[in-house]
């Protein structure tokens, strides 16, 4: 298992460790624009294609700000997601509002944005109605059931909780036509960390498949089809990465084949991928603190799994390289865990290492999405900061650490005298 890259030395990252404690996440800015910039050539043939990066993997305005100069649009699901969207300078169908469970007060914020809002379930239409009236452009998230598997992580889609089925599609976008609306979108989600490029073509194939089925019907013409994330990343070195080339020459084939052939072109294509774009140039970076050995050895970081926790969530493999040592022989047979108190805190169950010691220097690879915004504050853990290693070789800090005053912040100590 070796092979992963990284965009630091070790002498480089001992510099870094000297001015940032560990732990924290680092991001390789080169890294993330070399790739936004080869997406976007990837799907040059659309007019009007664009990427909305799923802030949710990585939400830090920095990386927005990087992303959204390379042309790239912010996927939100919640109202601190719309916030953020808005202070990195965000506004109008820039931004895809794709929600579920949705409270009023999102779909308010979202409007007032100018947000592109997609609808999760056809009782949404009454809802916004009531609630913040209909938008002028409205989107559907299409779930196709039984058409289409599913995987591991995000499960089958006849039991996910998202999205209308093929007879709520029709009947929503009735329901909106008769109600003068003239703009309409589709979109689909329907996998999550997928390496196979084909998968993408055929989902693209179903969603085209269902747009000129409903323009048939309806007379409903698409300004876009948003056709989700989900494209994974190789976190083991036998990996590949997914051919994102194939992936668009297969989608322009089917386009060409049903929206064209169809008159319902020009079609934008969208996509909302978020583990791709900061995933693979993301880092969680840690030090020993202790070695252990009873029935197994041990390796303990100073980093625990409110750090990173997919891991313990999925099972999910993250590669690990000790660095200094990246050349000697992995003979040794280590689980490597946190310090919180539940035994499933492990980054690594029989991982074989070089040999470790106290002080080692941890790098923990493809951190860069579910990482540090899936983090958590059990048993009193502060989050980490955030670092950027510019294009330049530059390293500046785009989240600073949690402190105990930011833990303790919502507690009202004044008033826990009197409190009887």
């Amino acid at each position: 298992m070796r092979g992963k890259k990284l965009p630091f030395t070790n002498e480089q990252l001992e510099a870094i460790v000297a001015n940032f404690p560990t732990p924290f996440h680092i991001y390789d800015e080169k890294g993330m624009v070399e790739f936004a910039r080869y997406f976007n050539e990837c799907f040059s043939w659309n007019e009007g294609f664009k990427e909305y990066y799923a802030i949710k993997a990585a939400p830090n305005p920095y990386l927005m700000k990087i992303l959204h100069q390379q042309g790239f649009g912010i996927d939100c699901s919640s109202l601190a997601e719309l916030v953020l969207a808005e202070k990195v300078g965000l506004r109008g169908e820039e931004i895809m509002f794709t929600s579920n469970d949705t409270p009023a007060e999102e779909f308010q914020k979202a409007m007032e944005l100018g947000a592109i809002i997609n609808l999760d379930d056809i009782s949404h239409i009454d809802y916004i109605e009531q609630h913040v009236g209909i938008p002028e452009l409205v989107c559907f998230r299409y779930n196709p059931g039984a058409l289409k598997g599913g995987n591991v992580i995000i499960g089958n889609p006849e039991d996910s909780k998202y999205g209308f089925t093929r007879e709520q599609l029709f009947e929503g976008y009735k329901r909106l036509s008769e109600k003068g609306v003239k703009r309409f979108g589709i979109h689909t989600m329907v996998a999550s960390n997928e390496l196979d490029p084909d998968y993408f073509i055929e989902t693209a194939e179903i969603v085209f498949d269902t747009i000129v089925d409903i323009h048939k019907e309806l007379g409903v013409r698409f300004e876009f089809a948003n056709l989700g994330g989900g494209i994974g990343i190789p976190y083991k070195s036998e990996h590949k990465p997914v051919d994102l080339k194939k992936v668009s020459d297969g989608i322009k084939e089917r386009y060409n084949e049903l929206i064209v052939a169809n008159g319902l072109d020009p079609l934008k294509i969208f996509f909302e991928s978020g583990r791709v774009i900061t995933g693979p140039f993301g880092f969680l970076v840690a030090k020993v603190l202790h070695l252990k050995e009873t029935y197994k050895k041990y390796v303990g970081l100073d980093a625990s799994m409110h750090n990173l926790m997919r891991p313990a969530m999925y099972g999910a493999y993250h590669h690990i390289t000790i660095m200094g040592k990246e050349e000697k022989p992995h003979n040794q047979l280590y689980d490597v865990t946190g310090s919180l108190c539940e035994n499933n805190d492990k980054f690594a169950i029989n991982r074989l290492l070089p040999e470790v010691e106290k002080g080692d220097i941890v790098v923990i690879h493809d951190a860069g999405a579910h990482g540090h915004s899936m983090g958590f504050n059990y048993n009193g853990k502060l989050r980490s900061a955030e670092l950027l290693l510019r294009e330049n070789g530059e390293v500046i800090q785009i989240r600073r650490k949690e402190t105990l005053d930011d833990y303790f912040a919502t507690v009202d100590f004044n008033a826990l005298p009197d409190f009887q």
